[in-house]
């Protein structure tokens, strides 16, 4: 071979090289980036090739999959009652991806999951479609519709979990939306959610897990907890010291009055409950001190996120001066809480001082029903002793029997609150927030704890409190559970 020849053969032969190597390096190198790239539309294609698998509630799949015509993306997800589950399912689009249970289980409802290789290889073998699996949860059915159809047309948000255990019972937030609205890839769909996220009501904000409010009284449950842990008070019925009006530590004699005259003077924790003495909360946390109310507020969930699988926003209870922390001690000031979390207080008291940590996914399963995963409960804390918590019982359902949210009564059973009236806006100018949690007690224990706010239910001024909007819907669905209860 001529030197000319040579060299031909010899560039030819490095271009074969560079071509394999560069083959080589997308093949295994690469690969994951590109199939993760958003351009890629194969990656899409495949996505939406074969069904998702359901999220499940008591036995029954509220999601679906329908085949889709004109497109190359074959199946479309579906929803059941969708406006109903959103909070939980979220949604899952082919044009603008997934959020919530959707998003958090998406490999396993997908069938990407490494856990469901075993059930793929068969598929493959079998020439039967890729399948999801399915994500069973912790949900009830009455209990969610009865949230739901409690809330109506009013901004607000319902959370209820099973003090036992932790499982979530209901998660409701309004206005809500239709996930099969812009479930597909066409341009009605992305007109529907440029609509949602346009609405100036929210619709697609989840209110019982991403959203942070004053809680207001309800918070109270909290600072009377902690002056019971601390031994600043020895029991609810023992008198304390606070005077009415309470004036503000280090402020030129700013007075925090009480909105029932003439009995928060040194009232007792049992009336300072029912009254909701701000007096008393307030020259509680006061003397706590700032660091022990944040200890507090912490051991029930305060100041961190918590992810049930899907993320539920901190709720807060900040670093502050001693008036700003007096104020936090009746729930306002800096003073931010989800309904979850509200809900999560109220647990902790009906379970003997004993929080479990939130969850609604109870099950992952694999298409041929073997279960791939099985949630086991867990302790996230105790805030309380049994005695102190059982005291805090009696407490708050004094104020059931006695005080104004008598409509959060339940027959038979015991019925513990503490209602909230949160203010908001510079000198308390705009409409405040409603808010009102409790939890049913059977002999066997709480199977229920829930937390309600109305941010606005389109009701004059006078007419927003605890007591007429939030703990109707509150026993409703402490109801529905009950009924359930009772059927099992």
């Amino acid at each position: 071979m001529n030197k000319p020849m040579r060299r031909v053969a010899v560039f030819c032969g490095l271009l074969i090289l560079a071509l394999l190597i560069r083959v080589n390096w997308v093949q295994f190198v690469q690969a994951d980036e590109l199939q993760a790239d958003t351009n890629n539309r194969r990656v899409a294609i495949e996505r939406f090739a074969h069904p998702r698998g359901d999220i499940i509630v008591e036995g029954e799949a509220i999601t679906g999959s329908e085949e889709t015509e004109g497109s190359d993306f074959r199946y479309r997800r579906t929803f059941t009652d969708g406006e109903l589950w959103a909070p939980v399912t979220g949604f899952s689009s082919q044009a603008f991806g997934t959020s919530m249970l959707e998003g958090v289980e998406n490999d396993i409802l997908s069938g990407d999951d490494d856990r469901l290789f075993f059930n793929n290889t068969i598929d493959m073998f079998t020439g039967e479609d890729q399948r999801g699996g399915n994500v069973v949860t912790t949900l009830n059915s009455a209990a969610q519709r009865a949230a739901f159809e409690g809330l109506g047309d009013a901004q607000g948000a319902v959370a209820a979990i099973d003090p036992r255990t932790g499982a979530i019972l209901a998660l409701v937030s309004t206005p809500s939306y239709d996930p099969n609205s812009f479930a597909g890839n066409s341009q009605d769909d992305a007109e529907a959610r440029a609509a949602l996220l346009e609405d100036p009501d929210r619709p697609m904000i989840n209110r019982a897990l991403r959203e942070t409010y004053p809680p207001g009284s309800t918070f109270k449950v909290v600072t009377a907890a902690a002056a019971l842990e601390n031994d600043l008070v020895d029991d609810v019925d023992e008198r304390t010291d606070y005077d009415d009006p309470y004036i503000l530590p280090d402020t030129a004699g700013r007075e925090l009055t009480n909105q029932v005259p003439n009995v928060c003077e040194d009232a007792t924790l049992r009336d300072a409950l029912r009254y909701s003495c701000n007096s008393v909360f307030a020259g509680i946390s006061n003397d706590l001190g700032n660091e022990t109310m944040i200890d507090v507020a912490e051991s029930f969930g305060f100041n961190e996120e918590h992810f049930t699988p899907v993320r539920v926003e901190a709720s807060v209870y900040p670093e502050d001066n001693r008036p700003q922390n007096a104020q936090a001690g009746i729930g306002q000031a800096s003073n931010r809480a989800t309904p979850l979390q509200m809900a999560m207080v109220a647990a902790a008291v009906a379970n003997d001082g004993r929080l479990m940590r939130p969850y609604m996914v109870d099950q992952l399963v694999a298409p041929n029903l073997n279960v791939i995963e099985q949630h086991e409960p867990e302790e996230l804390g105790r805030p309380l002793s049994p005695e102190n918590a059982q005291l805090l019982q009696d407490a708050m359902e004094t104020v059931v029997e006695e005080g104004p949210p008598q409509a959060a009564q339940i027959d038979g059973v015991r019925v513990g609150g503490k209602t909230g009236t949160a203010q908001r806006g510079e000198e308390n100018s705009e409409n405040p927030f409603a808010w009102f949690i409790s939890y049913a007690l059977t002999d066997e224990g709480s199977p229920v704890a829930v937390a309600v706010v109305i941010e606005d239910a389109g009701v004059e001024r006078d007419e927003i409190s605890g007591s007429n909007l939030a703990a109707p819907i509150a026993h409703d669905v402490m109801q529905a559970v009950l009924d359930s209860e009772s059927t099992d």
